[in-house]
C-alpha cells in the first residue's frame, strides 16, 4: 500500500491503531512540546495522547508528497480530561521525511499557533 493512504487511513482512526512500521526505528520526531528519536518513544507518545485525551480527533486538510518529504496540514482537537472538559484545537502541518526504503526517518510538527494560545483555550473557548 501507497504510504500517502496509509497516513490518511491512520490520521482517520487517529490515534488508535496507528501503522508503526513506516517509521524508521531511530525516527527523529519534534514538536513544540517534545523532541526526540525512536518509534518507541513515538508509540508512548501516542498512547498517552490515547489514554489521557478525551475525543482526539486529528482531521487532514490536506497531503502531498514532494520527492523525500510529505507535508500534512491538520487540526487536532481532543476535550481535556478536566471537570469543565473544554475542547482543545491544534491547527499544524507535519513534515515527514522518507529514507530511500520508503520509511519515516523524521516527522516534525509545527503549529499555528502558540504553547501559550493552547493554555487559553482551557480557560477561554474557542466557541
Amino acid at each position: 500500500m501507497d504510504i500517502i493512504e496509509i497516513l490518511k487511513a491512520d490520521y482517520q482512526r487517529f490515534p488508535a491503531n496507528q501503522t508503526y512500521s513506516i517509521y524508521a526505528e531511530d525516527v527523529y520526531f519534534q514538536d513544540p512540546l517534545n523532541k526526540f528519536h525512536g518509534v518507541k518513544r513515538y508509540q508512548q507518545m501516542i498512547k498517552f495522547i490515547e489514554t489521557w485525551f478525551v475525543n482526539p480527533r486529528m482531521d487532514v486538510h490536506d497531503i502531498q508528497r514532494m520527492g523525500d518529504t510529505i507535508k500534512t496540514e491538520w487540526t487536532l482537537s481532543w476535550n481535556t480530561p478536566v471537570p469543565w472538559k473544554p475542547r482543545i484545537s491544534i491547527a499544524g502541518w507535519s513534515e515527514l521525511g522518507l529514507n530511500s526504503d520508503n520509511l519515516i526517518i523524521s516527522h516534525i510538527d509545527y503549529w499555528h499557533c502558540s504553547r501559550l494560545d493552547v493554555i487559553k483555550q482551557h480557560f477561554f473557548p474557542l466557541e
